[in-house]
């Protein structure tokens, strides 16, 4: 890590700040010198007061969340995509403190499948299951991915955070639905448009957070949201139809070193 500043030790000293200790102990070298006589040959005198350790900057490393649409006809496709490339980025991230976690959005509400890991065997044995079918609950989703990567950034091992969402923007489960709220009033599609908008607008605003939106659906079939969805949050948007897990690897894997570099 980085020496960011000096401060007094509260157990053993483990890093000595020599510039910051001569620094507290110059106003006293004076009455020192009297007290030790003209028989002493120290130069300068370091009482156990004096001493400072360096702080430290501890290296943070990035969290990478897939966010997987697995709702539809291609959501097995995109699983697949997603968990190679999940595993291929936890192979090449042994030099750095990266991290994977990935939520898949099928049903009613996302559940966390592989939560923040380093871990290989972790990934390949929590990713050996994957849910596919059902709902799109793509808003609750996004509201899963802010949790994990906050809670990431608050234990102090976090810097970056970049959500990797495989989605056409296709949702059709509203967030009230997937929390469990009733209303005599459902959501139209425009309204779960809106909604995932605002979301997106305001992980662009977190401290730290990216997001990179990657369409994975044929020209004929794709609605451009995810493109909306990318710019709302001040992202990334790529275009990789039928994604292969090297393509989606190499993405974001490309993104993030730009995120780190900025």
């Amino acid at each position: 890590g980085r020496y960011i500043k000096a401060m007094l030790p509260r157990s053993g000293v483990m890093r000595l700040a020599v510039d910051a200790t001569l620094r507290a102990s110059a106003p006293y070298q004076k009455g020192r010198r009297e007290r030790a006589g003209p028989e002493s040959t120290r130069k300068v005198f370091v009482e156990d007061s004096d001493v400072r350790i360096k702080k430290m900057a501890r290296k943070a490393g990035a969290l990478i969340i897939f966010l997987v649409d697995a709702s539809g006809s291609m959501a097995l496709n995109r699983m697949n995509a997603a968990k190679g490339a999940a595993i291929s980025l936890l192979t090449e991230a042994y030099q750095t403190r990266d991290k994977i976690a990935l939520i898949p959005c099928q049903g009613e509400r996302t559940e966390v499948l592989l939560p923040p890991t380093k871990s290989i065997s972790m990934a390949k044995s929590r990713l050996e299951a994957m849910p596919c079918g059902g709902g799109s609950p793509l808003a609750h989703g996004l509201m899963q991915a802010v949790r994990v990567g906050t809670n990431a950034q608050k234990m102090g091992d976090t810097g970056k955070v970049v959500i990797v969402c495989i989605s056409d923007g296709r949702a059709n489960i509203p967030l009230y639905r997937s929390e469990g709220e009733e209303r005599e009033e459902k959501m139209d599609k425009k309204e779960m448009k809106e909604e995932i908008l605002a979301l997106c607008k305001q992980i662009g605003a977190l401290s730290g957070f990216s997001l990179l939106c990657i369409d994975t659906e044929n020209q004929f079939v794709s609605t451009g949201f995810a493109k909306e969805m990318a710019k709302s949050a001040g992202g990334s948007y790529h275009y990789i139809p039928k994604a292969t897990q090297e393509a989606v690897a190499s993405v974001a894997g490309s993104a993030i070193q730009t995120i780190r570099n900025a």
